[in-house]
């Protein structure tokens, strides 16, 4: 992610953001999953500025992110194809 020009790249400690595929949709692991996030990726993402690009390779990741914080987080290809456009 350093490749395109204008780009820094920041690694979170991020730990796990509790989703394990379908784990935390499921009713009964639900508030599990919510405070396995909270531990560390949740706190690291909302203290990211607001124009930061918060990326994640896993589809569950991403959507944990979003359920977790409100951030819309993208996948890292989808990052570089829009840096390089």
């Amino acid at each position: 992610m350093n490749l395109p020009k204008n780009y820094r790249v920041t690694i979170i400690p991020s730990g796990c953001c509790g989703m394990a595929g379908s784990f935390g949709y499921e009713k009964e692991h639900y508030e599990v999953s919510m405070q396995i996030g909270e531990q560390t990726l949740f706190p690291a993402v909302r203290k990211a500025p607001e124009d930061s690009i918060i990326s994640a390779n896993g589809i569950s990741c991403r959507h944990q992110i979003l359920d977790g914080t409100g951030r819309k987080a993208k996948h890292p290809i989808s990052i570089l194809k829009q840096a390089l456009i």
